[in-house]
Order: structure tokens, then C-alpha cells, then sequence
């Protein structure tokens, strides 16, 4: 069954050539942004650079809008698509319902519990894919497509979707940004971040391990409210950074003592 992509960002620029790569041919991409449709049409092997959201001659079957979250209702309520089409959307955090207003009955969500990035690649086989259908025919086309690329399928409603890529903002998201502020903490006073590597990879690997409510330690997680003020001290030239650390030290210290 043949594919066609609305949006042409990380999530398609990786999740394009996976399906390529199996019986779900992709031979569109539309993109408000051309250079990127060239770029990730460059990656496939017969796609072709969409001009428009009119799909009614396409070859396709499967339309994936993986666009940003805000954008993925004015392209179900613009898009036209050929007869007895299935009409999907990548978000994790948006409701089935969404789809609501497109010209198709056939609509699904088709969601990668993953972060991408263009410059890394994606184990596909060990990335869980959440799915949602309003009917059976839906349902039975995104187990297929999914099943093609992922060995972690699951049927997850909007309600418990939202739940799930809130607690993956706390554990992606939020931890990538920590790091960031890490680094910029040692870059500042000259330090390499190399050092912190190690601490980085067990700390990970204990949380998976042992579970993350077992791994924590430090000084909030012990009370040690003057190591906590020594270090509210050192960042108070900067006052953002230094409620980040005193909200989340807040939270850590009310929870364990």
C-alpha cells in the first residue's frame, strides 16, 4: 500500500525511509518547506516533491501528516484525498478526534514513542509504536504498517497517549535540557564535560536497571540543606538557572524527607 508524508521534519525524515524500506512504498512529501521535501524525496527511492495538499489523483493509499501538533488540524481540514483513504497523525500528545473534519471516515494516529534527530539514526525495531483507529479496517492497515518496521506495537487511546508523552517530556525532554545546562555550567568554569560522561552513562543505566524511584541520590534526596544553599549560592549570578535548581531540590526534598 503506498504512502504519501505531510511534513518533511525529523520524525518524517526518519520514519519515511523505514516504510520505504518494506510493502508501504512512500511516493509523496509535501512540505511548506521545499528544500526540506527535496531533501528527505532524496532519501527515498521513487517519491516524488508535492506542490500542494491536493492528493486526489495520488497513487497513495496511507497519508501521514507528521507536521508540528498545532498544524495538523488546518491540513486535515485542507487536504484532499483520493477515494477510500486512510488519513493519519503522528502525535503524541493530540486526540484521534483531530482528524474529525478531514474528507476521509478512515483515520488513526500512528505514534513513535521516540526522539529524532536527523543527524542520528533510530532503531526502529526496538521503538514502540502506540496506535489508535475509529474502525477495524483503520486498525488493521496500522498494524500492518507498523508491525513492518517495529517489533513494540501497542493500541493506546488519546487519553492515555497525552499520559505517556507527558511522562516521555519529563524523561527525554527535560533530562536533555539538564544536560544542557550541565554543560554550559562546566563550559563556563572551564571545565570538560568529558568528566561527566561516565556519571551521565551509570546514571542512565542504574535508573534502567534498578529503576528509576531506587537510583536517586545527592544532597536533596538526603536533606543536606546546607550543601543546597552552598549551591544556590554559587548560582546566583544566574537567577533563572538557580530557581531551576531550587524548584526541582524543592520537589526532590518534600518527596524523600
Amino acid at each position: 500500500m503506498n504512502v504519501s508524508f505531510i511534513g518533511s521534519g525529523n520524525l518524517a525524515w526518519h520514519l519515511a525511509p523505514a516504510l520505504d524500506n518494506t510493502d508501504f512504498a512512500v511516493k509523496e512529501v509535501y512540505s511548506r518547506n521545499p528544500r526540506n521535501a527535496a531533501a528527505l524525496v532524496e532519501k527515498l527511492y521513487q517519491a516524488t516533491n508535492k506542490a500542494s495538499l491536493d492528493f486526489s489523483l495520488s497513487p497513495s493509499r496511507v497519508f501521514i501528516i507528521a507536521v508540528p501538533d498545532d498544524a495538523i488540524s488546518e491540513v486535515a481540514e485542507n487536504i484532499t484525498l483520493p477515494d477510500h483513504s486512510f488519513l493519519i497523525h503522528t502525535s503524541g500528545s493530540q486526540p484521534l478526534s483531530l482528524l474529525g473534519y478531514a474528507s476521509t471516515p478512515n483515520i488513526g494516529v500512528f505514534y513513535p514513542l521516540q526522539t529524532f534527530s536527523k543527524a542520528k539514526k533510530v532503531d526502529w525495531r526496538e521503538t514502540p509504536i502506540l496506535l489508535e483507529s475509529d474502525n477495524a479496517g483503520t486498525g488493521k492497515v496500522l498494524l500492518e504498517m507498523a508491525r513492518a518496521i517495529s517489533r513494540k506495537v501497542r493500541q493506546v487511546r488519546s487519553k492515555d497517549r497525552k499520559a505517556l508523552h507527558v511522562a516521555a517530556v519529563f524523561a527525554s525532554n527535560f533530562t536533555t535540557h539538564m544536560l544542557t545546562l550541565s554543560k554550559e555550567i562546566m563550559k563556563e568554569n572551564k571545565l570538560d564535560f568529558e568528566l561527566l560522561k561516565p556519571l551521565i552513562a551509570e546514571t542512565v543505566n542504574k535508573c534502567l536497571s534498578l529503576g528509576p524511584e531506587n537510583s536517586l541520590t545527592g544532597p536533596a534526596k538526603r536533606g543536606d540543606l546546607e550543601i543546597l544553599d552552598n549551591h544556590l549560592e554559587f548560582l546566583k549570578t544566574d537567577e533563572g538557572l538557580a530557581e531551576v535548581y531550587r524548584v526541582i531540590s524543592q520537589h526532590i526534598v518534600d518527596r524523600y524527607t
